[in-house]
């Protein structure tokens, strides 16, 4: 007789445990509470949501707090800070503290158990953004966006690996002077003036020394004088120095040039390139975006295009990004480039958007929050960030409309987070919207004058451009004239100043 065969239910799984090791966490803190110098050193390496067992991370939390008072962190001077503690009743009491220091085994291994507790919470918090992750991917229930989903699990993993990281940015005087000497004997080998990344422009990088690692430069102006162009053109000329030296044998470490990557929040990447092509090409971008071009010209475009086919320039043209996912972004393209992204710039800092949710959010506490989060990113990176920032209108109710730092739009924290702060400033831009009517026959002898005067001061500042460096930590502040082309949008050094 046959028999029927049932199918076997495989049997649902155990629960894994997170990754963890409590007796570690014991012994470290009873080796803290024996050898108080023990604790001095190890204080800084963990935070109390490192550990597993809530009750050793408010443990830890005590000592620092008595360690920071110059107190004497034992089980008897912690005790009256557990006497209410439901965590410590349910182990016993305050006795649990005494307990601790039983054995003095974690003397010999505490370093040790500290490096053992970070990477066990390093792992759980890993596994949380898995399941994070998991349990986004599988809920269909709003709006459907993969991209940036992963782009917020790549924030959450980024945060995860920088965390911790105070004890990896100590550095004794040794390796701080071998670091200034380094950057001496670099700006040195460029022939002097240049110890940062170059801008391409003499008369600013003699002002400024180039744009330095972990900075953070504000580039601000008034609607229409150029601070997009002047962007472009930096970005431009960082990106064609560094694929210069890369062709001369020129160590990427020794380069002053740097592979950029250039987000642009306002225009499209296709018109920054034509900008850049108008440029390098001396064909003005009115005419190629109307095709007012002869085949001359065209052959001119065509060769300067194939030129610049593998300059290392970076465009992101993304519109509405938060500052999360722009860190993101330039991580990403860090990982995809070697670590060889040299230069960020961003256009413009307004058009970032801050992590707070919602219509009522203070604006002036989002601003802060994204030249904090723009001035992170350039430390975390230990690159330069170029950001673009507008003016208040309060400018144009002044005499002189050179701008200053009171008139950063919005926060005051952009001149505080800031390294530098550039203004750029083209006086002819004023002059020509102030033209008098234009003379004819039988006009008296005073229009005649005031048209004339009007054509002797635009002829004197017509084609000159000011960059004020209105703040700067490593040098004097002061002003650089430059020459501005508007017909191709490119600013150069001024021979004449």
């Amino acid at each position: 007789m046959a028999t029927l065969a049932f199918p076997i239910l495989p049997t649902a799984p155990e629960p894994q445990q997170l990754p963890r090791n409590v007796e570690a966490e014991a012994a470290m803190l009873g080796a803290m509470m024996i050898d108080n110098r023990l604790a001095d050193d190890l204080l800084d390496r963990l935070e109390p949501a490192h550990f597993y067992e809530p009750l050793h991370g408010r443990i830890f939390a005590a000592i620092r707090t008595l360690r920071s008072n110059d107190m004497l962190a034992t089980p008897v001077t912690l005790r009256p800070m557990f006497d209410a503690d439901e965590g410590m009743k349910e182990l016993g009491g305050p006795s649990y503290l005494a307990g601790l220091t039983g054995s003095g085994a974690g003397l010999i291994g505490a370093r040790q158990f500290a490096t053992q507790i970070y990477d066990l919470a390093m792992l759980r918090a890993l596994v949380t953004v898995g399941r994070t992750l998991v349990d986004r991917a599988m809920d269909t229930s709003e709006e459907v966006n993969p991209r940036a989903q992963i782009e917020l699990a790549e924030e959450e993993l980024f945060k995860v690996a920088g965390d911790g990281g105070a004890e990896n940015s100590v550095k004794s005087f040794a390796q701080a002077t071998t670091m200034a000497v380094k950057m001496a004997e670099r700006a040195l080998q460029s022939g002097g003036n240049l110890s940062g990344v170059t801008t391409g422009l003499e008369s600013i990088n003699g002002k400024i020394g180039g744009m330095h690692h972990s900075d953070l430069m504000i580039l601000a102006g008034r609607p229409g004088m150029g601070k997009t162009s002047l962007a472009t053109n930096i970005a431009f000329n960082a990106a064609s120095r560094w694929m210069r030296d890369m062709r001369d044998g020129i160590a990427p470490a020794d380069s002053v040039g740097a592979k950029v990557a250039f987000f642009s929040l306002e225009m499209s990447a296709d018109q920054l390139a034509t900008r850049i092509l108008s440029e390098q090409s001396g064909i003005s971008s009115e005419s190629l975006r109307m095709g007012k071009i002869s085949r001359a010209e065209f052959s001119r475009l065509a060769s300067a295009a194939a030129e610049l086919e593998n300059l290392p320039l970076f465009i992101d043209d993304t519109g509405g990004l938060s500052i999360g996912a722009l860190h993101t972004r330039v991580r990403r393209l860090q990982r995809r480039h070697n670590n060889e992204i040299g230069l960020v710039v961003v256009d413009y800092l307004q058009l970032l958007t801050g992590s707070a949710r919602g219509s009522n959010e203070n604006r002036v506490q989002e601003i802060s929050e994204i030249s904090r989060g723009l001035k992170t990113l350039a430390k975390d990176l230990n690159v330069p960030v170029l950001a673009l920032s507008q003016l208040s209108r309060a400018v144009e109710q002044r005499e002189d409309k050179r701008p200053m730092l009171s008139d950063l739009r919005e926060s005051g924290s952009i001149e505080q987070d800031a390294d530098m702060v550039w203004f750029v400033y083209r006086e002819d831009y004023y002059v020509a919207a102030k033209e008098p009517k234009r003379p004819s026959e039988g006009d008296d002898s005073r229009t005649f004058d005031d048209h004339a005067k009007w054509a002797a001061d635009m002829e004197r500042v017509y084609g000159l451009a000011e960059l004020i460096v209105a703040k700067q930590r490593h040098g004097a502040t002061g002003k650089v004239t430059l020459k501005f082309d508007p017909t191709v949008t490119k600013f150069s050094d001024y021979a004449g100043y």
